[in-house]
């Protein structure tokens, strides 16, 4: 399940935990949120970069296994191919 960032809309007052950009972990059908849970001020969803996650445990390894061949830039437009 990903999580979803909310703000309070511009100009509105909400709460200490609705003015700040919050994070809610919900299911991609469920329904957003248009009020925050505690104070009832209404709530914009925020767009942002997903977190893709930089673990390298075994992803070269498994890569290649799967027939996949890595590349090393050694200059512009010039690769070489490491396996």
């Amino acid at each position: 399940m990903p999580f979803y960032e909310y703000q309070v809309i511009e100009g509105q007052k909400g709460c200490e935990h609705c003015r700040p950009v919050f994070a809610v972990l919900q299911a991609i059908s469920d329904p957003r949120l248009e009020a925050c849970p505690q104070c009832g001020a209404p709530l914009t969803k925020l767009i942002s970069a997903p977190n893709v996650g930089s673990s390298k445990a075994g992803l070269d390894d498994r890569a290649k296994a799967a027939g996949f061949h890595k590349l090393e830039k050694l200059g512009k437009g010039e690769y070489e191919k490491k396996y």
